[in-house]
C-alpha cells in the first residue's frame, strides 16, 4: 500500500513532530483533539483536526472507537499512535487492522507479546535473556505483595503491567513501603492505563539505565541503532537521556544490540522499538545486562538516536508501514558525534518538584543557539493543563563532543524563557554542571544521590556572581537614565550615578562603572554589553566568554537567573545605599499549622479527621495531578484543629485542606 494521509492518534510535541515529517514526506495529516486542546499547535499545524471528546483522556485519547471513526471521516488510511495512549494497546492495533487502516508501528503479535511486563518476562526468560530476578504472576492483594517482597528481598519495585513513562512504579525497601505503596500503584495503572495489574521485581541498586534502539522491516531485516543512557532520573522518570553512553565499551554495545535484535526476532517485531536494560556500573564484560522491558513504540527520547545516526525514525516507521525494506544494514549504522536531550517539565523543583499547570504567560525556546534542536507542542498563551503529562519541551544539543554537547544545553538553558507555570530549567542546568555528571560517572540514582535535600538552585562561583553585580549594575544604571530623560528640563541636567551597591544573597558588592572601565570591589572587569530597560535577556561579554542571563525587574533591583539559579540583586545607587540597613525586612507568616494543596488537583484520600493526633511525616492526604500521586505528610506532631476539604473534591492551589492546633 501507499500511505496518503496519517492520523495522528497523540498530542502535544509527538503529535507536531510526526506531522513534520508527514509533511516532508508529502504525506497529508489529520490531528484529534480534547477540549483542552482545541487551540493546541498540533491542531493547528495538522491538515484536518477532528475533534474527540472531553480533556480527561480515558474520554477522549484513549478511546480506540473514536480514533477510528475520526480516520473513517477523514479518509486517512493510516494511524501514527506516537507514544503514551494507545500506542500499546494490542486491541487498537487490531480494530485498526480490522478497519483497514494502517498501523505504523509493530504487529498487534509483539505488542501484546512485549508490551505486557509480565508477559514479556516470560517470553525473555524462555528467549534465554536475563531478566531481573522477580515474581511475574498476577498479585491477589496487599498481603499477597508483601508475601512475595519479603521472598525476593528488600529493596523491591512495585510496576503497573501495563505502564510506562515512569508512571504506575513504587520502590519499596521494607514491608511498610509495600503497603503504603501497592493500592497506590494499582491505582495509577488503572488510572493511565486502564489496567490495575501489578508486577514485583528485585531493585538493583546503584544501576544504569540503558536502551537499546531497534528498528525492522516487514522482511525479517532488523538493526539496532546504537544505545542511549538514561540513568539521570527522578521518581523513575527520564529527565536527562544522551547518545551514544559514556559507560557502554564497543563490546558491550554489540553484546546488548545483538540480543536486542534476537528478542525482537523471537516476537516478529518490525517499526521502531526499544528494548530497555538495567546494568551494573562495575560491569565491563558486556554481560551483566538484565532486561527490564521492551516499548514497542516510539520513545521521548528517539531524537538523540536521530542526531547521532543522521536517521529520521519518523520517516523509516512510515517507510516500514508502507512495506519497504530497510534501506541500510548493521554495518552501515554510525556513531557520529554526541547528543543529550533535556526533558523541560511544567514542574517547581525549588517546592519539590511539584507538578504546575497554568497559562504560558511567555514562551520562547532557544531556537538560535546552533546545534540546538527543540521539539515542543505548546506555544505563548497556551494552558499546560492538569489532564495531561506535564513536560513543556525536549531541549536537544549536538556536538563533536559530549563536554560540547553538555555545554551547549547550559547555554541554551540560559536563554530559554518560560513564565507562567514552574518549570525545571534551573535544575537541568545544575545537572549540566555537576562535575559527577560531566564526568560520566552516573547511575539511576544521581538525583537521589546528589540532591538529599531537594533543589535549592545550582551553586554559584565568587566570579560568576561578580558578573552578575556588574550585570545588575548596568541595568539599574540604564533605569537611572531612562528616568532622566524623561523628567523634562532637570532630569536632562543630571547624570546617572556611577557608584552602585548591589546585594546578592548577604553579600555586597561595590560597583564603579566610568566611560572605559568598570570594576567590582575593586578589581577590573572586562565587559561589554548592551541593555534597555524592558530586555528580558542581556547577553554580557567577558573577554572571549559570553554570560546569557534572563533579566527581570523586581522591587528594588532585579532577578537575574543563569548558569541554574536565580539571584535576586537589590541594586542601590552609592549615596543611598548606606541607608538601606535601617530598612525593616518583612518576615512571612508562619503557614506551618496549614496542610496545604501544593498543585492543582484531585483529592483522592483524606487519612485524618477532626481531632485526629498526628505525628511528623504521617501521610495525611493523597493529591492527584497530571496522572501522578503525590503523598502529603504532616510537618510536625499536633492535632486536627479541623478539616476544610473532602475526600474526591477538586482542589486550586494554595487550598488550605486542613489546619492542626
Amino acid at each position: 500500500m501507499t500511505i496518503k494521509k496519517i492520523l495522528i492518534a497523540n498530542r502535544g510535541e509527538i503529535a507536531c513532530r510526526v506531522i513534520r515529517t508527514a509533511r516532508k514526506m508529502g504525506i497529508a495529516t489529520v490531528a484529534v483533539y480534547s477540549d483542552a486542546d482545541s487551540r493546541a499547535p498540533h491542531v493547528l499545524m495538522a491538515d484536518e483536526a477532528v475533534h474527540i471528546g472531553p480533556s480527561p483522556a480515558a474520554q477522549s485519547y484513549l478511546i480506540a472507537e473514536k480514533i477510528i471513526q475520526a480516520c473513517k471521516d477523514t479518509g486517512a488510511d493510516a494511524v501514527h499512535p506516537g507514544y503514551g495512549f494507545l500506542s500499546e494497546r494490542t486491541s487498537f492495533a487490531e480494530a485498526l487492522k480490522d478497519a483497514g487502516i494502517a498501523f505504523i508501528g509493530p504487529p498487534p503479535g509483539a505488542i501484546a507479546a512485549m508490551g505486557d511486563k509480565i508477559e514479556s518476562k516470560k517470553l525473555a526468560l524462555e528467549a534465554g535473556v536475563n531478566v531481573v530476578p522477580g515474581f511475574v504472576g498476577e498479585i491477589d492483594d496487599t498481603d499477597h505483595a508483601v508475601r512475595i517482597a519479603n521472598d525476593i528481598g528488600y529493596p523491591v519495585m512495585m510496576k503497573a503491567s501495563a505502564g510506562g513513562g515512569g508512571k504506575g512504579m513504587r520502590l519499596a525497601y521494607s514491608e511498610t513501603d509495600v503497603r503504603e505503596g501497592f493500592e497506590a500503584t494499582k491505582r495509577e495503572g488503572l488510572a493511565s492505563f486502564g489496567d490495575d495489574r501489578v508486577f514485583i521485581e528485585k531493585f538493583i541498586e546503584s544501576p544504569r539505565h540503558i536502551e537499546i534502539q531497534v528498528l525492522g522491516d516487514q522482511h525479517g531485516n532488523i538493526v539496532y541503532l546504537n544505545e542511549r543512557e538514561c540513568s539521570i532520573q527522578r521518581r523513575h522518570q527520564k529527565v536527562v537521556e544522551e547518545a551514544p553512553s559514556p559507560f557502554v565499551t564497543p563490546k558491550m554495545r554489540k553484546a546488548m544490540g545483538e540480543q536486542a535484535v534476537a528478542l525482537a526476532r523471537a516476537v516478529g517485531y518490525y517499526s521502531a522499538g526499544t528494548v530497555e536494560l538495567i546494568v551494573s556500573g562495575a560491569d565491563t564484560t558486556g554481560e551483566g545486562f538484565y532486561f527490564l522491558e521492551m516499548n514497542t513504540r516510539l520513545q521521548v527520547e528517539h531524537p538523540v538516536t536521530e542526531q547521532i545516526t543522521g536517521l529520521d525514525l519518523v520517516e523509516q516507521m512510515i517507510r516500514v508501514a508502507n512495506g519497504e525494506k530497510l534501506a541500510f544494514g548493521q554495518d552501515d549504522v554510525q556513531i557520529n558525534g554526541w547528543s543529550i536531550e533535556n526533558r523541560v517539565y511544567a514542574e517547581d523543583p525549588y517546592r519539590g518538584f511539584l507538578p504546575s499547570t497554568g497559562r504560558l504567560a511567555r514562551y520562547n525556546p532557544p531556537t538560535v543557539v546552533e546545534g540546538v534542536r527543540v521539539d515542543d507542542g505548546v506555544t505563548e498563551g497556551g494552558e499546560v493543563s492538569m489532564f495531561y503529562d506535564p513536560m513543556i519541551a525536549k531541549l536537544v544539543t549536538y556536538a563533536p563532543t559530549r563536554l560540547e554537547a553538555i555545554d551547549k544545553q547550559i547555554e541554551a538553558l540560559d536563554r530559554f524563557e518560560i513564565e507562567g507555570p514552574g518549570h525545571n530549567i534551573d535544575f537541568l542546568s545544575a545537572i549540566m554542571q555537576h562535575e559527577r555528571f560531566r564526568s560520566g560517572n552516573i547511575t539511576t540514582g544521581f538525583i537521589a544521590e546528589e540532591y538529599p535535600d531537594g533543589f535549592h538552585g545550582a551553586p554559584a562561583a565568587p566570579e560568576l556572581l561578580r558578573r552578575l553585580a556588574a550585570i545588575a549594575a548596568f541595568a539599574g544604571m540604564a533605569q537611572a537614565d531612562r528616568a532622566r530623560r524623561i523628567d523634562g528640563q532637570l532630569g536632562r541636567r543630571l547624570k546617572p550615578p556611577t557608584q552602585w551597591q548591589v546585594r546578592l544573597g548577604d553579600a555586597l558588592h561595590d560597583v564603579m562603572i566610568a566611560l572605559d572601565e568598570v570594576t567590582v570591589d575593586g578589581e577590573l572587569l572586562d565587559i561589554a554589553l548592551e541593555y534597555t530597560p524592558g530586555d528580558r535577556i542581556v547577553e554580557a561579554e567577558f573577554g572571549d566568554e559570553t554570560l546569557a542571563v534572563r533579566i527581570a525587574p523586581v522591587r528594588g533591583g532585579f532577578r537575574l537567573t543563569s548558569h541554574g539559579a536565580a539571584h535576586v540583586a537589590r541594586v542601590l545607587p552609592g549615596h543611598i545605599a548606606p541607608l538601606a540597613q535601617h530598612m525593616i525586612e518583612k518576615v512571612p507568616p508562619d503557614l506551618s499549622r496549614f496542610l496545604i494543596c501544593p498543585m492543582p488537583g484531585l483529592l483522592v484520600t483524606l487519612n485524618v479527621g477532626e481531632g485526629d493526633k498526628v505525628e511528623a511525616g504521617q501521610p495525611l492526604a493523597v493529591i492527584e495531578a497530571m496522572k501522578m500521586e503525590n503523598i502529603l505528610r504532616a510537618q510536625k506532631t499536633g492535632t486536627v484543629k479541623s478539616v476544610l476539604a473532602k475526600a474526591g473534591e477538586s482542589l486550586p492551589v494554595d487550598a488550605v485542606i486542613l489546619e492542626m492546633e
